[in-house]
């Protein structure tokens, strides 16, 4: 079962961070997230969250964050979080 929480605002290429807005409930380290859109659909762990070049642990509803991504992924592209035993 998943849960959508955000959606991707920007995607550093090079460094291969995603920037995420929250637009529903929170997203915190270590949660499996999934990230889906026109092209892009994989599933990852939160590893890192930043906040203006600040470490993080969570992400709450509103809020923007920066987050390395595993695969390339586009701007609009949502983000889901995974429950555990779906």
């Amino acid at each position: 079962m998943e849960e959508e929480v955000g959606r991707v605002t920007h995607y550093f290429g090079k460094i291969g961070v995603a920037v995420i807005e929250v637009g529903a409930g929170s997203l915190k380290v270590g949660e499996a997230i999934r990230i889906k859109g026109h092209s892009t659909d994989f599933t990852q762990k939160v590893g890192s969250l930043q906040q203006e070049h600040q470490q993080i642990t969570e992400l709450k509803k509103g809020a923007s964050g920066g987050m390395r991504v595993d695969q390339p992924v586009h701007e609009g592209d949502k983000v889901y979080k995974v429950k555990e035993g779906a």
